[in-house]
């Protein structure tokens, strides 16, 4: 482990756990909630979830299990630049997308429009359900019993939560999280490498997809850059490596202004702990304004040309109403859930029933819930 900077969260003594555990002699606290993420069931079932592709659309493309691992991979690379709590980093880039449900975010959109009258559905707020209560491993207790870090990392990696969503107020009240702060410098890395590996991977997937070109590239900031670089430095290779070329310049640039940047910061904050870096007036882990304006530059191109495309709204819009209409079956009659589930949901109609539902499909992958709809709804598919 790089020997950790004064502002970098401390495994030894961490805030503990809800459950009080003891610890391993060999494996820190941290080491042991990423390896609790890494064999949960929920984060096993993010192979065959949807990232912007729905999973039987292609082999190359990514899915909520390969960009977790991307997220990883650029986090780690951060954090041991800025001194920090690699562990943790990891833990956090991990299971930041355990809570979503299947079919990406058209069918969080549908779940969030089924639940809004029982308290809406929040894929951040769902990430903590499942690491909190949904995984059922051990007998002593509910969920994995993580650190307090990586619970607060989970609950407010993108900044101090004003106004929690339902599961995590109630959560709070149970196990203080200090929502009113930002979350540890781990927790910001962790939250802005899931943006440079989002615009990176979509770039690479929409350019797969035929859903535009490099030369549609050539006018993006960062993006048009490495592409002639690329072009330059990669004379007549074949496309699939000019592409390659291109998004790892991306990347590079992106991380290296994001590292800049934070050590800029941190050095004008002079924290000195953890706990400085949680009370400052602002994040400490940023790009810099110049480059914040270019990453909305690329999210809104990506947003038109890719999430916005007519062949994936065709896809999202059959997805979001599979969605709906299993929401819809599940809840008026929760004599149709499996036995555990049935237990959970109680009477139909309820908002018992509707967090339970809601649970359920959101545990599922793009290809059970296809399943489970036509189990449902199709005579000729056995219930």
């Amino acid at each position: 482990m790089t020997d950790l900077a004064p502002w970098a969260a401390r495994p030894d003594p961490s805030r503990g756990r809800l459950h009080p555990e003891p610890e391993s002699g060999s494996r820190r606290p941290f080491q042991r909630d990423r390896d609790r993420i890494v064999h949960s069931s929920a984060f096993r079932r993010l192979q065959y979830k949807t990232q912007v592709f729905v999973n039987h659309e292609g082999d190359f493309f990514r899915t909520r299990l390969t960009h977790s691992l991307e997220v990883a991979q650029i986090a780690r690379s951060v954090a041991r630049e800025l001194r920090l709590d690699e562990d943790l980093t990891e833990a956090l880039a991990l299971a930041h997308d355990l809570g979503h449900p299947p079919f990406g975010h058209a069918g969080e959109e549908a779940l969030a429009a089924a639940m809004k009258p029982f308290g809406g559905f929040d894929h951040n707020a769902q990430s903590l359900r499942v690491v909190t209560l949904l995984e059922s491993r051990y007998a002593a207790f509910d969920g994995l019993n993580l650190s307090w870090e990586t619970l607060e990392g989970l609950a407010k990696h993108n900044g101090p939560l004003r106004r929690p969503p339902p599961y995590v107020a109630e959560y709070d009240g149970r196990h203080p999280l200090a929502l009113h702060t930002f979350a540890s410098a781990e927790a910001q890395v962790a939250s802005l490498a899931d943006d440079i590996a989002y615009h990176s991977h979509d770039l690479d997937d929409g350019l797969r997809a035929q859903l535009f070109t490099p030369a549609d590239l050539a006018h993006l900031p960062v993006v048009g850059e490495a592409l002639a670089e690329a072009a330059r430095a990669s004379l007549d290779v074949p496309p699939p490596r000019l592409q390659h070329e291109t998004i790892r310049r991306v990347i590079n640039a992106l991380v290296v202004d994001l590292v800049d940047e934070s050590r800029r910061r941190i050095a004008a904050l002079e924290p000195a702990d953890a706990d400085a870096i949680r009370h400052a007036r602002k994040a400490v882990v940023a790009f810099s304004a110049a480059m914040a304006e270019k990453n909305r530059a690329i999210k809104d191109f990506l947003f038109a040309r890719m999430y916005r495309h007519w062949r994936v709204n065709r896809m999202t819009a059959k997805a979001r109403r599979l969605t709906a209409e299993l929401f819809a079956l599940l809840h008026a009659d929760t004599a149709l859930l499996p036995d555990e589930w049935r237990g959970r949901a109680g009477e139909s109609g309820t908002a018992r029933a509707a967090q339970a539902v809601a649970d359920y499909i959101g545990g599922m992958t793009d290809r059970s819930a296809r399943d489970e709809f036509l189990r449902l709804t199709d005579l000729a598919v056995p219930g």
